[in-house]
């Protein structure tokens, strides 16, 4: 399963440092100019996971596997993006290819680090970011409505219904509000078209406020971020960029954990953020397990055991037979299948089943 998320902001907001910070590495130059990331930097992320951690130490198994995401780093965005400024017809079609966005937010004051419009206000940022989104998502509608209007005089219902729902989507967008909250109301077929656009506001957002390390509980400016997510319902996070840049080049588990101690954290703002992604995907984790691998699968919520199973192979999806389901719960306290099956614990299910967070999986099929 690809599974993408984008940063996106203006330019010098810290998006290349947090690029940086979460993949672990210097593949983004983090640079004090715009447009310092011409191509879109792509980078695989671990989703943290204490429980692969218990199931490793049960089976002691050759290789593991979690589950990962992926995070791309794209370029800063400008006024008149929509229309090209700043190379922003390339970098708009980069936010196209991923499936939710982190809006990185400047919230911190520097002198050093210009600011691409000269002042810190993380309302117009946002504005000037969603302001561009909009556009091109309105010029897309406009291309597709063309095409639409054109073959009405077919009487066919289903193009009435596509020049409808797009005309009542350029209405919804033309109010500078973003197409995610037009088609949560939407029936399936409305979803349909909409879905085929692939449109840059259709897009689940997380809000981050990046701030000074001295402002990790919220400053002035990220309450104002705060404010506009809470508005949209949106996830929020505030996080030092810079910081988190820090604790990720600490390679020992324990000196990371006596850093995060030291400041009054539980965890990481870089986990907390790859957390929101997933959850902001709807995703939940399954594992299969035993000596030779464990391995953590990232699935939709509310997927049944054989499209569960096909995320392992496509024969296990067509010859699926049952699955057998041990929680981790039970399977962390009793430390073995046999005590899971003399307890009852291991369950046999068929193809209504529904995945739940945390099931530990063998699947039987026959192809």
């Amino acid at each position: 399963m690809s599974l993408r998320i984008g940063i996106v902001g203006l330019p010098n907001v810290g998006k290349s440092t947090l690029f940086n910070a979460l993949t672990s590495t210097r593949n983004a130059e983090a640079a004090n100019y715009p447009f310092c990331t011409i191509d879109p930097n792509v980078g695989m992320v671990i989703v943290p996971d204490e429980r692969v951690d218990s199931l490793v130490n049960i089976y002691n198994p050759k290789k593991i596997i979690p589950a990962t995401m992926e995070f791309v780093d794209i370029a800063g965005l400008v006024k008149g993006a929509s229309k090209g400024e700043g190379l922003g017809n390339q970098f708009l079609s980069h936010i196209r290819e991923v499936d939710a966005i982190v809006h990185l937010v400047r919230c911190f004051v520097n002198d050093n680090v210009i600011h691409v419009e000269e002042r810190i206000d993380p309302a117009r940022d946002i504005e000037i970011i969603e302001y561009e989104l909009i556009l091109k998502d309105l010029d897309t509608i406009e291309k597709r409505l063309d095409r639409a209007t054109k073959n009405l005089k077919t009487g066919d219902k289903k193009i009435k219904l596509e020049v409808d729902t797009l005309n009542a989507l350029k209405t919804h967008l033309l109010t500078s509000r973003l197409a995610k909250y037009f088609t949560d109301t939407l029936a399936v077929e409305e979803k349909q078209i909409i879905n085929e656009l692939h449109l840059l506001t259709d897009k689940q957002v997380i809000y981050v406020a990046n701030v000074d390390d001295k402002d990790l509980s919220g400053n002035e400016f990220s309450n104002k971020v705060k404010e506009i997510a809470d508005k949209e319902q949106a996830q929020f996070l505030v996080l030092s960029v810079e910081m988190e840049s820090e604790i990720a080049q600490i390679e020992s588990k324990e000196e990371k954990a006596e850093f995060l101690s030291a400041l009054e954290l539980e965890n990481s703002g870089l986990n907390r953020l790859i957390q929101k992604g997933y959850e902001l995907l709807h995703l939940i984790t399954f594992f299969t397990a035993g000596e030779k691998e464990v391995h953590a699968w990232p699935v939709h919520r509310g997927c049944k055991a054989p499209q569960a199973a096909g995320e392992i192979h496509t024969d296990f999806e067509k010859g699926f037979i049952r699955a057998e389901i041990m929680k981790f719960t039970d399977f962390a306290e009793l430390k073995s299948e046999a005590a899971m099956k003399e307890k009852g614990l291991l369950k046999i299910e068929g193809k209504d089943y529904v995945i739940e967070d945390g099931d530990i999986v063998h699947f039987r099929f026959n192809v």
